[in-house]
């Protein structure tokens, strides 16, 4: 079933229901929509965008920070028979135009924060793009965008029957650019439709459920994990705002069951609590019954630290990828607490191997890239075979990750491949060493990463941001340290903000574009 049939099944079965919630703390405001309100937006976005000469394999680029619009957009574009291009609301205006050229698109949707940035690429993108669409206050708008409201108005809300078969392109997206060039990922209705059936299957959610949204629409993962409430019509709420307060008030306040955080904000949300920002018995969280993570690789400290404040929680690793239509192709699993760490299993309908430089299966136990195969994988990089052509093959999509497989079966994440640091012929993979350093107590966020070395070739530098009101020397890093093979032992200690995206990834090419200069005057 197309997700657009979904939505409509979902309008008739459930219409005088809410489907979203739109919460901003910061301005204290809150809005909600139905069902049957958000299938009629969805229609007349496709009714406007087709008389406004958009067709079926069109292509329609998306750029709006999370609101209650977001998705009522995404799913009119995709009613068109259009393909839906959501970009990064953090790519800067020459990334944005280099994203609109790859995707030729027709027509470009775009909120109030990203007025100075189109301004700027306008004249380029006018030898595509035809229809400029403004969500946001009318003393905004450019002269060359019609109002969003307006551009409703008058529209039928009924649906445009498109003819679109389950196998059609529908949607492009772009990685997240922290290896280089973001590169255009080109999905179908099936991965997305395979993607609702993954997240339901293995979160068990139900119509009584109400999932909390933070990350940001435009990335797979956040949207994907919303798809397992979608396909049974259950509600959600999308918060505009990180701060752990809002997070705990939004649960509270909305009777949120399912969660999904980034590595960063759950510190964050410990921190509050154990420093008493955040006292627990002002909130009533009894329904809360699932905190599950992803994007990121995580810390077995910090779901240690989770279950003490938290231990009636389910808990949940995701793993995945743009490439595979967001998380779940390998998931930890509900009941597997006993192996915390680990990424998991492969996930519903996906199979997983592990290989060596040429493709040959590792011996179990040792590292190897890990290569993913189902209904979710892309069909392409779009408008670029050579790069498809080193990621996918016979089928298998090689992810770019170094993993192990124990005995059980379950799948270790190592490394990123480009991530691996090598020191005196010894290959390090940061990943180990953050785990370990973030058990410290003092330690709020760290990351490792390779820098130059004559003698050694790279050394492994930690990058370190301590917990606020804490102080920590070299010195004491260097002690905790000693845990650790000698090998494996940071050669270098920066005291310094860790930067992640949107997503929660550490952004390590920013990091070492930060410290390089600093590399050859280190002693070893």
């Amino acid at each position: 079933m197309l997700i657009t049939e979904i939505l409509a099944r979902n309008a008739r079965m459930y219409g005088s229901e809410t489907a979203l919630v739109e919460r901003e703390p910061a301005k204290n405001r809150r809005k909600e929509i139905t069902w049957k309100k958000f299938d009629d937006q969805a229609n007349q976005v496709a009714q406007a965008l087709i008389s406004r000469g958009i067709t079926k394999g069109d292509r329609v680029v998306h750029l709006m920070t999370n609101c209650i619009q977001w998705l009522p957009i995404y799913f009119g574009i995709l009613r068109t028979g259009a393909w839906a291009v959501p970009l990064n609301f953090r790519f800067v205006a020459k990334t944005i135009r280099r994203c609109a050229e790859t995707a030729e698109a027709k027509a470009f949707i775009f909120g109030q924060e990203f007025i100075e940035r189109i301004n700027s690429i306008k004249q380029d993108m006018d030898r595509l793009v035809k229809t400029y669409i403004f969500l946001g206050p009318e003393e905004l708008r450019p002269d060359y965008a019609e109002s969003y409201q307006k551009v409703l108005t008058d529209q039928p809300s009924i649906d445009p029957e498109v003819e679109i078969k389950i196998t059609d392109e529908a949607a492009l997206y772009f990685t997240s650019g922290t290896t280089g060039t973001p590169k255009a990922t080109l999905l179908t209705h099936r991965n997305l439709e395979f993607s609702c059936f993954v997240e339901n299957l293995h979160h068990h959610q139900t119509h009584r459920d109400n999932f909390l949204c933070i990350p940001p629409l435009y990335h797979t993962g956040a949207k994907m994990h919303w798809f397992g409430n979608f396909i049974v019509g259950a509600r959600s709420v999308i918060l505009k705002g990180i701060e752990p307060r809002w997070i705990i008030e939004a649960i509270s306040e909305e009777q949120v069951t399912v969660v999904w955080l980034l590595v960063p904000w759950a510190l964050d949300i410990l921190f509050a609590i154990q420093s008493g920002e955040i006292k627990l018995k002002d909130y009533n969280l009894d329904q809360w019954r699932l905190m599950h993570i992803g994007a990121q690789p995580v810390p077995p400290s910090l779901i240690k630290e989770w279950k003490k404040v938290f231990p009636h929680h389910q808990y949940d690793t995701n793993y995945g990828l743009t490439e595979c239509t967001g998380p779940g192709c390998v998931h930890l699993g509900m009941e597997n607490m006993h192996k915390v760490g680990s990424i998991g299993l492969p996930g519903f309908d996906w199979e997983i191997k592990i290989v060596d430089n040429t493709l040959n299966p590792v011996v179990q136990g040792e590292p190897g890239e890990l290569m993913v195969r189902g209904p979710g994988v892309m069909n392409e990089y779009y408008k670029n075979p050579e790069a498809t052509r080193e990621v996918l093959v016979d089928g298998w999509l090689l992810t770019g990750d170094v993993a192990r497989q124990d005995p059980e079966g379950f799948i270790w994440l190592v490394d990123r491949k480009k991530d691996v640091i090598i020191t005196g012929g010894e290959n390090i993979y940061p990943v180990e060493i953050e785990d370990f350093l973030q058990a410290h107590s003092k330690i709020h966020d760290v990351a490792v990463i390779g820098l130059s070395s004559l003698r050694l070739g790279e050394i492994a530098t930690a990058v370190v941001q301590v917990k606020p009101g804490q102080e920590l020397t070299t010195e004491e890093i260097n002690d905790f340290c000693q845990a650790l093979p000698r090998y494996k032992r940071p050669r270098r200690i920066i005291f310094g903000d860790v930067p992640r995206n949107p997503t929660g990834k550490i952004e390590k090419p920013k990091l070492r574009k930060r410290y390089a200069g600093m590399s050859e005057s280190f002693k070893i």
